[in-house]
Order: C-alpha cells, then structure tokens, then sequence
C-alpha cells in the first residue's frame, strides 16, 4: 500500500461539492450489466461481449486473483494490447481493491524493468506475442531483476485459460467479492509518466479521482448510453484509459477499440459500428481525413473528434469540415497527474478551436502566475497552475518530489499543482498553453522523455556529450533529433544509434528520428547547453 498525499481536508471538500460521489467503476458495471445485461460492452479486433457477459467474466477473473493471493492495496502490472483483456484485467482489480499499473505495450526491458520495480508489483500479464514481439520472454529476462517475487499470467496460454474458465462461476460468491469493495478514496490506478530527470513517476489516481474526470463529458460533450465510442490511442495512456476503458462503461454506451491504428481501418469501424465519438492525438485526425478509402464509406455518425495532446493546425480543422461536415473537432488539455484540464465547446468559433486549449472542465481551476506567485492578467504569459477533483494524490514512493510542485493556496483551499507548462488565459478564460518549463518533446501527443534518452545514449563508447531537442513536422507537430560530439576518433551512424537503443531496451517510439554529429555543442559561459541554438539548426536543417 502506497502512502498518498491525500488529505481528510480535501476529501470533505470534494464531496460537499459533489463531485467525489462515493462510487468506484464497478458500480457502473454493476449496474448496467443489471439494466441491460444484453448490450454490447466492448468490441476489439477479435470479438465482442455484452455487459452481462463482461460482469460475469470480471467477477471470475477477481476470484481467481483472490486465489493466487492477491490482496487490496496489491499492484497488478499488464500490458496488453487495446484488447477485452485488458478491460477484464483492469476491472477485476479494481473490485477486489488492488491496484492497476497499465504499461504500453511498446515498453521494453528498460522501461518495464523499472517501473514494475518501483511499483511493487506482485502480478504481471502479459501477451504471448503482440505485433511480433515475445512478451513472456522479456519478463522472465527481467524477473531476476526485480526484488519482489512477480507472479506471471500470459494471455494466451494455460495460465489464462485457467483463470477464465467457467468453472469459477460456481465458486463465485458475490457476498465474498463485496466484502473487497474497495473505498472510494484508496488508490486504483498507477500510471507512469514520461520523466524530465532521468525516471518516469509513478502517478497515483484514486477511485473518486478517475470516476470524477468522466463525470463532466455527457454534459459537455453530448455523450450518452446510445454513444458509440471508439478508442485506438493505448489503454495504458490516461487518454485511452480514460475514455477507452471507463467512459462507456460509466455511461452504459459501446466502446470499439482499435489495437492498431490504421485510419483506413478506423473508417471502417465507423461505418460498421456507427461510432459517434472518438478521442486522440492531431496526428490521428489528420491521417483519418488522408484515409484512402473515406470517400468510400458512409461516416455520418462520427460526430465528435477530440484531440488531445497536441495543438490542431487550422488546416485540418477546415480539411474536417469539408470532408466529414456532421464532425464537431475540439481541442483538449490535461496531463497524467490531472486528466483533463481544459476542453474545447461544441459551437466554438475556429479561433477559439485552433488558439487555445479549451474551456476549463467543470470542477477544475486553472491560473497563470508570475515568477512573484501573482496572478497575472488575460494574455499574459506565466506558469501554469491546476487544482481540482482529478488531480493525483502524489508520486509513488517519490512524495518529497510531489510537494516540490504543490503550492500552497492564498484562500485556504487546496494547494495548486505546478505543471511545468507555460501557459496563458484569455479574456473568456480559454487556456492556451505556449511553451514548456519541462524538457520534454510531444510527438503526436506522445510525451518523449528527453533525459531518459539522452541518459542512454550517454552509455554509447562513442558519443562524449549528447542533446536531445525538437523538430519541427507537419503531421506529428515534434520529432526528437539527437544531436551529439563524438570521443576522439569515433564513429557513429544512424543506424549505429538505434541498434544500441534497441540494445539498451528503450521503447521504439522514444528513438530519435535524425541524428547530427556535431564538433561541439553550444553553451553558455557556465557550460549549460544552449538546447534553443540546436533547436534553432534542427529546424533550419
């Protein structure tokens, strides 16, 4: 069990208000699997099952965990695809009050070595294979590394067609299950994100956190239980987990998900499933209005498009009017710590679409101060600050770190978060963030970590001094470029460069994409590097 900063203060305040309503998301499936056990939960690229179905299985699957000793307050690590199991994996956790720790699939040995590590996790499962990668293998690589016994399931094998047999629904006892029903305000999700000193952090999100982000969507953005959702950015991403593994469920509507993207794929699914709603990175709208077959299908359904993580150009927001006229494109803000911040308005002018991040979601406050602490007047740029109903309850066994970023409030409420972000309010309160304080590339709504993988490729024989910055692209907004001098006499080639990630066991998506060798790297008259001068030579290159 993970020490939070989660204070009896802020837990009567965000219930008085009404916004921490005392429910977990098994009470959603519990009540719907109730009210329409016959309606189609989820749908992945394999099969589909019904919210009765998906309760039953749940319910197994949280007794056999119980059987192989799992524990309230345990963490269960899986990576899987966007795929049923990972739904049922995640669900049963939650009912019996252990703790989820999503990892991408694309994470390799240095990424989920570390993480299950510092998570303590008791259990891991993973795929017998996904995209042509051995997943077992690389666990039982890493198992001798960890301190604490890791226990193993692997989808598609014994293991987990033991723990799914029907079998188990005769053992299941309701009464036993409910007796686990974990409190509202005890941790549910683990979540890394990218760091900026050299380790992801270990997000912590309680039950009322995670529930409490979803609640404002139906309202704001339309969605109801004859929503149809669609969902292909990761499940392991807050995004994904959010509005890929929660939302219908919290609304009784129908998530399809995608376990890898392909835009002509997508349109296919909408016009087969009659998606209504989607949420994303910008890339994926673009490469959806660049579907091959688009002119070919009918997407009338698709009526919301929300794109996070990214700014959307004004070129794609006019492309989407003209080639899908019934889509409504809306901008949104948020990080793992807080979910989402801000969101763009169903009706909102262009300007507001492409100039800002959104209008601040209901229960979140958002301010801009200057280096004084001052609040600073509309249009005027400062650091980003965020309070709230979905904000994180501290880093996982890193809550010093935690209180370095909370600022403590002038009017006695909860203290503010420091994001990290540049950031300014508008006459109308939109948000639009303008810059980074982090040292962190978004490559298609992907954060890459930059000093994790300039700590890497420091252990390369040949690079003597490395800088990671970004480049500019027209579809992916950045793309990492590393920029490096080499030890007396080396070499090194691009190619050289990502065999050694590979090697080091670094996630595909965090490679740089150009490398340029340099005789020194600028600085300032005290060493640091001058990271805007290379930036400013990427770009021109």
């Amino acid at each position: 069990m993970f020490d939070t900063l989660l204070t009896p203060e802020r837990i009567a305040r965000e219930t008085a208000a009404g916004h921490w309503r005392g429910r977990t998301i098994t009470d959603f499936l519990d009540e719907h699997a109730a009210a329409t056990p016959d309606k189609v939960a989820f749908v992945d690229s394999r099969r589909a099952i019904t919210y009765g179905e998906l309760r039953r299985l749940v319910d197994r699957v949280a007794l056999g965990l119980v059987e192989r000793g799992i524990r309230p307050g345990d963490v269960i690590s899986f990576q899987l695809p966007n795929w049923i199991e990972w739904i049922v994996i995640h669900y049963a956790a939650s009912r019996i009050g252990a703790i989820s720790n999503p990892l991408i699939p694309i994470y390799r040995e240095r990424e989920v070595g570390f993480m299950v590590g510092l998570a303590k996790s008791r259990l891991i499962v993973v795929p017998s294979e996904f995209r042509g990668f051995d997943y077992p293998a690389m666990v039982e690589r890493l198992r001798g590394g960890w301190s604490q016994p890791v226990d193993v399931l692997v989808v598609g094998d014994d293991s987990w067609s033991e723990l799914v047999d029907t079998a188990w629904d005769e053992r299941v006892d309701p009464a036993r299950l409910e007796a686990l029903r974990p409190d509202p305000d005890d941790v549910t999700l683990l979540i890394f994100t990218s760091g900026t000193t050299g380790e992801p952090k270990g997000v912590m999100h309680t039950h009322h956190t995670m529930v409490a982000a979803n609640d404002p969507l139906p309202a704001r953005l339309g969605v109801s239980g004859d929503s149809v959702l669609h969902m292909a950015s990761t499940l392991a991403h807050l995004t994904g987990f959010l509005y890929g593994a929660r939302l219908n469920v919290q609304n009784g509507a129908t998530c399809v998900l995608q376990d890898v993207w392909d835009a002509a794929t997508f349109v296919e699914l909408v016009a087969r499933h009659g998606i209504t709603y989607t949420s994303a990175a910008t890339p994926f709208l673009h490469d959806l209005l660049a579907a091959p077959n688009l002119a070919d299908h009918d997407l009338s359904s698709l009526v919301r498009f929300c794109c996070m993580g990214a700014p959307i150009p004004p070129a794609v927001v006019r492309a989407a009017r003209e080639r899908l006229p019934g889509l409504v494109v809306v901008g949104g803000w948020g990080q793992t710590e807080e979910g989402l911040v801000t969101i763009g308005i169903p009706g909102d002018p262009l300007e507001k679409i492409v100039e800002t991040d959104g209008y601040p979601w209901p229960g979140m406050e958002i301010r801009v101060v200057g280096e004084d602490g001052g609040v600073l007047p509309p249009r005027t740029e400062g650091a980003l600050q965020v309070r709230g109903p979905f904000l994180f309850v501290g880093y996982a066994e890193r809550l010093e770190l935690t209180r370095t970023l909370l600022v403590p409030a002038d009017d006695g409420g909860e203290p503010w978060f420091d994001t990290g972000d540049l950031a300014y309010v508008d006459e109308d309160g939109y948000l639009r963030i303008s810059g980074r304080t982090k040292d962190v590339i978004i490559r298609g709504g992907e954060n890459i970590p930059v000093a994790y993988v300039e700590n890497a490729l420091y252990e390369h024989p040949a690079i003597d001094s490395v800088a990671v910055v970004a480049k500019p692209d027209p579809r992916l907004q950045e793309r990492a470029c590393a920029c490096v001098v080499l030890t007396a006499g080396a070499s090194l080639t691009f190619e050289d460069m990502q065999v050694f990630l590979a090697e080091q066991g670094v996630a595909k998506q965090y490679w740089p994409e150009q490398l340029l060798v340099l005789d020194e790297l600028p600085r300032t008259p005290s060493g640091k590097i001058q990271k805007f001068q290379l930036r400013d030579r990427v770009a021109g290159a």
